[in-house]
């Protein structure tokens, strides 16, 4: 699957955010991979935006490296993921796709 360009922006957004993080942090990739449990080669993709790598595994790291996500601050995190359950119980479970109009024109 191809990924948009809007995707492909926002983790090189993230990858470069993870990477000043660790930078300013004075931690080495190694230390953070071993820290992580990943590769220091799956370290440098996330950092580059590869979107082949886990999202959990991304997030793991920012995580680790204190790069906000969703939230500048961690608190907040409970009440957005309840507004957000609060939003998806107003909306229907299910959603079917709009009927296709046959186009019988030869």
């Amino acid at each position: 699957m191809a990924n948009s360009t809007q995707t492909r922006t926002v983790l090189r957004l993230l990858g470069r955010q993870i990477a000043i993080a660790r930078r300013e942090a004075g931690r080495s990739g190694a230390d953070v991979a071993e820290r992580a449990g990943i590769t220091r080669k799956t370290l440098t993709r996330i950092e580059h935006g590869d979107p082949r790598v886990a999202i959990g595994t991304v997030f793991e790291v920012a995580t680790l490296l204190g790069v906000p996500l969703f939230a500048e601050d961690r608190r907040r995190l409970p009440e957005l993921s309840s507004q957000l359950d609060t939003q998806l119980r107003l909306l229907p479970q299910r959603v079917r796709s709009a009927a296709r109009e046959v186009d019988d024109d030869f």
